[in-house]
């Protein structure tokens, strides 16, 4: 068997940068989408593939196929917009346990136990961190 382009790839990079090295391989000979319309179709695409199978049950193997394929073409979106997305993620994290933090600093400023607050008051705790911010 011939070995494939792909090859090339460096596993042992963080897995969101090995999706774009190996898309960056297939596009060298035109396997890529020529405008950014595209990969958003295609996001929208496996979004809509992922929320098909949600209510099927004992569907895990491909609800794992197809949030995989969802994440593999967010990171194609990622690279061509010139975003790395394993920093994008690691800022989202970063970014999300802040503010998490924040939440859970004003929850006790208002004597609020958050394992006893509803979905809608820590949403509202959320979106006063969040207005803080700017």
């Amino acid at each position: 068997m011939t070995k494939s382009l792909l090859d090339q790839a460096d596993k042992s990079l963080p897995k969101l940068n090995y999706c774009v090295e190996l898309q960056n391989l297939a596009a060298q000979i035109g396997f890529d989408w020529t405008n950014i319309q595209g990969v958003i179709a295609k996001v929208h695409e496996e979004l809509n593939e992922v929320i098909a199978e949600i209510d099927t049950p004992n569907n895990t193997q491909r609800l794992l196929d197809e949030v995989g394929d969802l994440l593999f073409v967010c990171s194609s979106l990622a690279r061509h917009l010139n975003v790395d997305p394993q920093q994008a993620i690691t800022h989202a994290n970063q970014k999300f346990y802040t503010r998490f933090s924040q939440l859970e600093q004003l929850a006790l400023s208002k004597s609020l136990d958050t394992r006893q607050c509803s979905l809608d008051e820590l949403d509202a705790l959320w979106d006063e961190v969040k207005r803080q911010e700017i």
